[in-house]
């Protein structure tokens, strides 16, 4: 079962469903993990951040001006070092940081982040992380001789964000945390949480994990990052558990169905679905019919097309990953609903790869499809394709996976090709990346005054 080192979900004594559920504490939330305000430093606006953003890189806010702005950028090589050796080590509370969304007390602030269903929309929460993410790996790179940072850092992957609540007040404020846990050569993994208010308290929500590389000052190659100086055991079992990421990682794209055949029991498991289909009248390979209760794969998908305008650009003039990742979840999201019959919840995000930036004036292309169903539980893959308005070819940017809970049993999806039937396995194997049933343990706070954490 895949989890962070740090976990701010509280289980008490909820358990989870067996098999995949929503992870879920006492309804009390004095016995929950507490986040104290009076521990924390001062948070950033959430409406602050890209500009903050903007100025450590030296981006223009007019997209008239970005050419020039990325010129300038060429002059800050220079600054880059030749080596990682080179680089003062940093802690992790170096670049721990605060933002605040504050919901509950900038009620204009409301309606961007507002669903029908009177709950916050979590698109919209995607794009906060990422732009969390990114700034918190710049406050672990920060160069106080420079005046702008020569690094351009990029999100690579988003590992895993774990849900702790269903739904969100969008009249409560929500507060996030980051900082860096883990770093390589190049790379940096980013912990971040979220936390929503309740009383004069902030109880946590959401935990996430995210992959950010760093790229020279035309983001046209790899550069080196800051070493992290681990300060005490705990902060030791988390740069542990971001090596352990790394090898998880690397071991499930060497084990990738686009790699390697199915293994014995998912073979198994492919030919009974398939036997379950025949039609017992004309005992027929061709002959096929769906069992009670299920769907074809084929009928599960939903489409969507976006034109990438310059609104949506990244302080690199790409368009924002977190823009992505909202068009994807609003639309794995209807497919969910869409399916299941009912208003779903997300669980989790697990392995969104980005393997291609995606340039402002693009086709954005984005195919939705259920591909493993189990219970209450939808697994949707969302695939992100662009095209240029000169060129028809298409090329893939993103594949993004989610899991969505559903408030009644789902019918059972079917693959009918083998392609299909790979999608399958490969929606299956997510979904049950973190299955199993929950342990009661003790969490633990991260307090960025001593580095240590605070047991609750």
């Amino acid at each position: 079962m895949r989890r962070a080192a740090l976990r701010l979900c509280a289980l008490g004594k909820g358990q989870l469903t067996p098999g995949r559920g929503l992870t879920q504490g006492p309804q009390n939330p004095k016995k929950q993990g507490i986040f104290h305000i009076h521990e924390a430093c001062s948070p950033i606006h959430v409406n602050h951040v890209r500009d903050k953003l903007r100025e450590i890189v030296g981006a223009s806010t007019n997209w008239r001006d970005h050419v020039k702005a990325m010129e300038e950028r060429k002059l800050l090589h220079s600054f880059l070092a030749k080596s990682q050796d080179e680089l003062p080590p940093r802690r992790m509370k170096d670049s721990y940081i605060e933002v605040l969304l504050p919901l509950g007390s900038e009620p204009e602030l409301r309606e961007k982040y507002l669903t029908v269903q009177n709950t916050v929309r979590f698109g919209r929460i995607l794009e906060d992380l990422d732009s969390l993410g990114v700034l918190t790996c710049y406050m672990h790179n920060k160069i106080h001789s420079a005046k702008m940072s020569p690094l351009s850092i990029v999100t690579a992957l988003v590992d895993k964000i774990d849900m702790c609540k269903k739904s969100l007040s969008p009249e409560q404020d929500i507060k996030f945390s980051g900082h860096v846990s883990w770093v390589g050569k190049t790379s940096m993994e980013v912990k971040m949480q979220m936390f929503q208010l309740h009383g004069d308290e902030f109880c946590p929500v959401l935990d996430a994990t995210f992959v950010m590389v760093a790229r020279d000052s035309e983001n046209k190659g790899p550069a080196f990052v800051n070493p992290l100086i681990l300060e005490s055991p705990e902060e030791e079992e988390l740069f542990r558990q971001g090596e352990l990421n790394k090898g998880r990682r690397i071991a499930f794209s060497s084990t990738s169905l686009l790699k390697m055949a199915p293994s014995a029991e998912e073979r198994t498991t492919i030919h009974e679905m398939f036997l379950s289909t025949l039609d017992p009248k004309t005992i027929s390979f061709r002959s096929r019919v769906l069992p009670p209760n299920a769907v074809w794969m084929e009928n599960s998908k939903l489409k969507s097309l976006e034109i990438c305008h310059p609104q949506e650009r990244n302080i690199f003039n790409r368009i924002f990953g977190g823009f992505l990742m909202r068009k994807a979840y609003e639309l794995g999201w209807a497919t969910a609903c869409s399916f299941g019959g009912s208003r779903p919840f997300v669980v989790a995000v697990d392995d969104i790869m980005f393997q291609k930036p995606v340039e402002v004036g693009s086709l954005l292309f984005l195919s939705s499809q259920v591909c493993f169903t189990q219970n209450n539980y939808i697994q949707v893959r969302v695939h992100s394709e662009v095209a240029s308005l000169q060129e028809k070819e298409h090329t893939t940017t993103n594949v993004f996976h989610f899991t969505f809970m559903s408030e009644k049993e789902v019918p059972l999806v079917f693959p009918k090709t083998y392609g299909e039937s790979m999608l399958y396995l490969d929606g299956q194997r997510h979904f049950n990346s973190m299955s199993g049933p929950a342990t009661v343990r003790k969490d633990y706070l991260w307090n960025p005054r001593n580095t240590t954490f605070v047991e609750n």
